[in-house]
Formats: C-alpha cells, sequence, structure tokens
C-alpha cells in the first residue's frame, strides 16, 4: 500500500450526540501479508510497509480527509571541497591563436594565418642542420581528373521463366574498384593465351560464318579459333576476387583467385561476341590457357565483388535457344547495357550470364554439364546449380568464365587445383567441400 487517505463522517442519531474516542479507532500500522512483501511477477518491487499517524479529533456532520505521508526525503547534495590533484596546464600560444582565427574565418587574414607553415628551404635551413625540401601546400584537383561514378544496370525481379525484360535503368554502383595488380592478378597470368593474329577476324564476322552449325561442330569452330589466339585484348587482364574466413584449424586465411573479367569472347576489342560452350570445349580452352572453370561460390563471389553487375536480360525460350543467331542478339542486348551503365572494358561484369560450374557433381552425373548463375539485382540467381542438360548442350544464356590456375594465400602464389582438393581450403571456395580430381579431370578435357 503506497496511499491511504481515510475519511471518516459521524451522522447525528436521534438528536443525540456520539462520543468518540479517536485514540480507540487509530489505524496504526497497515501491515503487509508475507505473500504480498515479495517482488510480484511484472518485474517491479514489492510496497515498502506505510506507517500512519493517528487520525484527527473528529465532529459530527464534518468530513476529515487523512493526507498521505510524505515518506521521500531530498538528499542533500554532496559538495566535493578542495583544489583538483592536478592543476590544468594553459594551452600553448600558437593553439590559442589557431582557436581564435578559426572563430573568425571571415577575416582572410584569419584563415591564413590558421595554415600550417611550410618546410624551411634550403636557405632557412640552420646552420649545421638537416636541409629540407619545400613541401608545397595541396591544390585543388584538375577538372580533367575528375572521375563519373561507375554505374550498374538494375531491372525488377522476374520469374524463373525466362521472359523478355524492360531496358535497365542504370543505378550507381558501390562495388569496389579494384587494382589490376594486387597479388600480382596481372597478364602475366594469361600468356599462355596466343597473342591476336593480325589477320584474325572480328567477332561478328567470325560468327556469321556458323550460321547452320550447331553443338559439338560450332564448339570445335570456335574452339580452334580461340585457341589460335583471336581473343579480345581486355580478356587477358585478370581481375582479382578474394575470399577471407577461418580454416578449420582456427587460423584465418585469405584467398584471392585470378578470373577473366567478362565471359569469353571470339573477336577483337572493338568487335567481339560472347561464346557459350559445351563442357568438353569449355574445358579444352581452359587447359590450354592455364585455367579452370569457376565453383558456385566463385560465381557468387564474383558477382558480389564486380565493378559492373548487370541484370539479366532472358530472351524467349523457343527452340532456338541454342542457335547462332541467338547468341548475336543476345551479345548486342549485353554490350546496349553495358554502355548505357558506362561500363569500360576491362571492368569485372557479372550478372548477363549463367556459368559453366565446377561441381562434385559432375563425378556423379558423367555426360552432363553444370550451370549456375544468372543473378537479379540483390544477388539471387535465376538458375540454381543444376546438371539436367547434356554436357554438349550451350544455349544463349551461357557464358564461360575463366579462373587462373594460380591463386593466392595470404599474399602466396599456389595451384589452385591443389586448394580445391585440399580440406583445409576448399571450404572458402566451394560450397560441398573438397572437389576429387575426377571432376575436375571431366571440366578440363
Amino acid at each position: 500500500m503506497t496511499r491511504l487517505a481515510p475519511v471518516a463522517r459521524i451522522e447525528p442519531v436521534e438528536d443525540r450526540p456520539i462520543e468518540i474516542r479517536i485514540a480507540d479507532i487509530g489505524l496504526g500500522t497497515v501491515a503487509i501479508p508475507p505473500a504480498a512483501s515479495g517482488a510480484p511477477t511484472t518485474g517491479f518491487d514489492a510496497p515498502a510497509r506505510l506507517e500512519l499517524a493517528a487520525l484527527p479529533p473528529m465532529e459530527a456532520e464534518s468530513d476529515y480527509v487523512m493526507p498521505a505521508p510524505n515518506t521521500w526525503v531530498e538528499p542533500e547534495p554532496t559538495i566535493v571541497s578542495g583544489r583538483p590533484p592536478v592543476e590544468a596546464q594553459p594551452r600553448p600560444d600558437h593553439i590559442e591563436h589557431l582557436a581564435a582565427s578559426i572563430r573568425n574565418l571571415t577575416n582572410p587574414a584569419n584563415v591564413l594565418a590558421a595554415r600550417p607553415a611550410q618546410r624551411p628551404t634550403v636557405a632557412e635551413a640552420p646552420e649545421g642542420g638537416i636541409v629540407l625540401a619545400s613541401s608545397l601546400r595541396p591544390t585543388l584537383r584538375p577538372a580533367n581528373l575528375e572521375v563519373a561514378p561507375t554505374l550498374a544496370v538494375a531491372v525488377a525481379s522476374t520469374p524463373d521463366v525466362p521472359v523478355t525484360l524492360a531496358t535497365a535503368t542504370p543505378e550507381v554502383s558501390t562495388a569496389p574498384a579494384f587494382d589490376r595488380n594486387a597479388n600480382a592478378c596481372s597478364t602475366r597470368l594469361s600468356r599462355a593465351i596466343p597473342r591476336r593474329p593480325g589477320n584474325a577476324a572480328g567477332g561478328t564476322p567470325f560468327i556469321q560464318t556458323l550460321p547452320s552449325a550447331s553443338g559439338t561442330t560450332r564448339d570445335a569452330a570456335i574452339a580452334r579459333e580461340v585457341l589460335r589466339g583471336n581473343v579480345p585484348d581486355f580478356l587477358r587482364d585478370l581481375a582479382p576476387v578474394s575470399f577471407t574466413g577461418v580454416l578449420p584449424n582456427g587460423r584465418s586465411a585469405q584467398i584471392t583467385i585470378c578470373v577473366t573479367p567478362d565471359y569469353l569472347a571470339v573477336g577483337s576489342d572493338r568487335d567481339f561476341v560472347r561464346v557459350p560452350l559445351g563442357l568438353s570445349a569449355a574445358g579444352q580452352i581452359a587447359e590450354a590457357f592455364d585455367m579452370m572453370l569457376p565453383t558456385t561460390r566463385m560465381v557468387d563471389a564474383i558477382y558480389a565483388q564486380a565493378d559492373l553487375r548487370l541484370s539479366p536480360s532472358p530472351m524467349d525460350p523457343t527452340s532456338q535457344m541454342a542457335s547462332t543467331n541467338y547468341f548475336l542478339r543476345h551479345n548486342a542486348t549485353v554490350e546496349a547495357q553495358r554502355a548505357n551503365a558506362g561500363g569500360r572494358l576491362g571492368m569485372l561484369v557479372s550478372g548477363q550470364k549463367k556459368d559453366l560450374v565446377l561441381t562434385n557433381r559432375l563425378a556423379r552425373a558423367p555426360g552432363r554439364v553444370a550451370i549456375y548463375g544468372w543473378h537479379r539485382p540483390g544477388g539471387n540467381p535465376i538458375q540454381p546449380l543444376s546438371t539436367v542438360h547434356g554436357a554438349a548442350y550451350a544455349d544463349y544464356s551461357h557464358g564461360i568464365r575463366l579462373v587462373s590456375r594460380t591463386a593466392f594465400v595470404n599474399g602466396q602464389a599456389v595451384d589452385l587445383e591443389d586448394l580445391l582438393m585440399d580440406g583445409t581450403y576448399a571450404g572458402l571456395l566451394n560450397t560441398d567441400g573438397p572437389i576429387g580430381r575426377p571432376a575436375i579431370q571431366l571440366a578440363s578435357r
């Protein structure tokens, strides 16, 4: 009980006064039963017992209200006397001068006075002292060095059933810009790709020579052209993609792989066509270039760390999906997306194709190809990992992303194939653990 305000009223009876002894009806102490003395289930503290004063004298036909006792006493403030044990040191004069100048920045003289002085020149150097070169104050960045922000294309998500999408609207990308020389991901890792012959055809004229070809026949013709070096130069400048995590032994590690900045294409920088291939032709090219196919985890990391992310642009799912004409049409769509987004050749680009991937399923499903990816904005892939197609199948939506056999663990060069078969490191690079050599060989022949 936290407050008690009793009211007593005396009524006359048959015109005779009633004598009441106030001392005999005093309320005294209001006791709290033991069951109520504990903390209630709501978590609040139980009320403290309250001592009530005796009722005042009362007269007939009069109301009396007992005021609640004042149980709270305001504590007296505590005053600490004496000087602090350590006296504050005054600020140096030049700091006081700087603070005063900053408070009055409307005066140009104060602004100049607040700037730090230049380093002494040779003429100002003290006798016998160290001669320092002059340190010039920084100037504004030249206008011609301003760089426009990187853009990415974003389109509303669509169901898994391929449909024709609307024109994409560019969005600013927050992906980091990578140094191509970081961890030695440079053109030296792609030196197994032959130089492009001077008489090599452009991508469009070459693809137009294969209108009636399909399947392994078309793959063989494309593979011959790629293996003789008819590959755009920008694909030879590999891009780093990094993985950081804790190993089973408790130690942390950073693994950097080096990937082609875009999907495999035939032709030159001015005229190239991305070429889907079946598993056998893709593996043959990867082995000749000292490279491999990516895992699903690598595909996700490439999309997450890409300089430019393009939205999927599916075409009508007709019987012509695997035709060469579809290849050309879809390549033109992707190039329009890249141009509208301000993308430059050599940027790490992702999202425009599904990937042929390396997985343990290949060993359990011989004669099949594994595909994965085609990420929507937000990172969810349209195509989950699938091995439903035969190894020779390829349609317009497939792409060949190559990964160098040379990777880097904490800055040290290692063989990526060894990492993928190693139980210690494979978990950082692959979702289903170490990849056996049979699966790797199926994707490299």
